[in-house]
């Protein structure tokens, strides 16, 4: 009983009991309804086939008298089907006719009979044990006679039984049905609704690389589950990224605050005003270096928050390609490389113009910081459609990443300079990569198109999804 009671708290039990409940409602409605239906044209037709044999018979009785009644009664009895004939006398003793008795009572009324009656007919054995039921029309001749012509009911009553037993195997079929849907449909269902709750859980519980289940059918529970799982995945890659960050901060901001403290007390220690300017200087240097690291690292959360994204509008994306590196090209000849340029023409995204901006420039200043030390060397930027989207790309000759590395220099703080000779806070390419997450599109890293035996060099690709502007 309490196992009863655990399954009928469920939703689904509870619609499949409801179905069920409505579907016999409606087949019983269905049975009586069709049923009397049934019942009521059979009545009609059988009154007006014993109304027609009263017509025959009066008439017969009319144009040749009693003779030629009892020859009209005698020639219809011995028809296949026959309908009830029955002559009685006043008194409602039967004097001739095709049934051996009938229904006390009859006889005591002219016209249809009111309801049923039952009879006996000679070919019946045991003396009455077994009654027919039938309906008549009685009328009474000129010299007192009592005509009965009626029609036997049996037929009528084999169709509804007929009739209700066929609804009442229909509705047994409607019910095993839908208890067999239950158990192929409603059973999967509950069961895949507990495997999500147990996945669920172990959510609840920390474990949040736990997915939640999904089938092979594409129906509602595999779309919820695609969309949660999708919804997990972000939430994990964000705590992923809040633990990082706070790792880093505590790794990688300690030393530039030391060196602040450092550089205070030596400016409070010393008593040259020059020295203490020095330090001062250092000082603001320092504050600054770190201010723009907030920035950064709030940059990329607005970003990867998608608080930026009601500022989506249609760009140019060559114009700004276009001003970057006319921007950078003094920089890189400042830096001994040269900056070329390959941009196709009248290219538009929907994006935000201030993030894609700040991204091309983090590639290039990238690019000039790691070719620094190959003098004479070039730095490309390529705009150009593909048939995966439309490719910004920055190629340099430095020293590259190499492949197994690629993956961890999009993380927050990670620099592949060890002695951090290089300027910088290793917040560049991350940055760059939430921007392209906001857009919908990709950061690809490969090694450049070089014709070096070293094979060094490395070009960074923003992918841009096709999408009208």
């Amino acid at each position: 009983m309490n196992r009863f009671w655990f399954l009928f708290k469920s939703t689904a039990v509870r619609l499949s009991a409801l179905y069920i409940l409505l579907f016999a409602i409606c087949a019983a409605t269905l049975v009586f309804y069709v049923t009397a239906m049934s019942q009521r044209l059979l009545n009609g037709q059988i009154r007006e086939a014993v109304q027609q044999e009263v017509d025959v018979v009066r008439r017969a009785y009319d144009l040749g008298g009693i003779n030629a009644l009892l020859r009209a009664m005698e020639r219809r009895t011995r028809q296949p089907g026959a309908n009830l004939y029955v002559i009685a006398g006043p008194s409602g003793d039967i004097l001739a006719g095709n049934v051996a008795s009938v229904q006390a009572g009859v006889f005591e009324e002219t016209g249809w009979t009111s309801v049923p009656f039952s009879y006996q007919r000679y070919t019946d054995s045991g003396g009455g044990e077994r009654r027919h039921m039938a309906i008549a029309n009685i009328f009474v001749l000129d010299n007192g006679l009592r005509i009965l012509v009626g029609r036997d009911l049996g037929e009528p009553e084999r169709f509804r039984v007929l009739v209700r037993q066929a609804l009442m195997i229909a509705l047994a079929i409607m019910g095993l049905g839908a208890i067999i849907i239950w158990f192929g449909i409603g059973r999967n269902a509950l069961k895949r609704i507990d495997r999500m709750s147990a996945a669920s859980k172990k959510i609840m519980a920390g474990d949040l690389s736990q997915r939640l289940p999904v089938g092979v059918s594409g129906d509602e529970f595999d779309r919820l589950s695609v969309s949660l799982n999708t919804m997990l995945e972000r939430i994990e890659k964000l705590n992923e990224g809040l633990r990082q960050v706070s790792d880093n901060i505590a790794h990688d901001l300690k030393t530039p605050l030391t060196r602040l403290r450092n550089k205070a007390t030596d400016a409070m220690d010393t008593a040259d005003e020059d020295q203490r300017r020095a330090a001062l200087e250092g000082i603001i240097s320092e504050s600054d270096q770190l201010i723009r690291t907030f920035n950064a690292l709030l940059m990329i959360s607005r970003v990867e928050a998608g608080s930026v994204a009601a500022e989506m509008s249609p760009i140019e994306l060559s114009a700004i390609v276009a001003d970057s590196a006319e921007l950078y090209e003094p920089v890189a000849e400042e830096a001994g490389l040269a900056l070329t340029c390959s941009i196709e023409p009248d290219i538009c995204v929907q994006g935000n113009r201030e993030l894609v901006g700040q991204a091309i420039f983090n590639l290039i200043d990238n690019a000039i910081k790691y070719s620094g030390d190959a003098k004479g060397g070039e730095i490309s930027l390529k705009l150009l459609r593909r048939p995966d989207g439309i490719c910004l790309s920055v190629t340099d000759h430095g020293p590259g990443i190499p492949a197994d590395k690629r993956a961890d220099v999009v993380k927050r703080f990670v620099r592949l300079d060890e002695s951090r000779s290089k300027p910088g806070t290793g917040l560049g390419l991350s940055l760059v990569e939430a921007v392209m997450e906001l857009h919908g599109g990709t950061l690809e890293l490969s090694d450049a198109d070089l014709e070096k035996e070293d094979g060094r060099g490395l070009t960074v690709s923003m992918i841009f999804p096709v999408k009208p502007a």
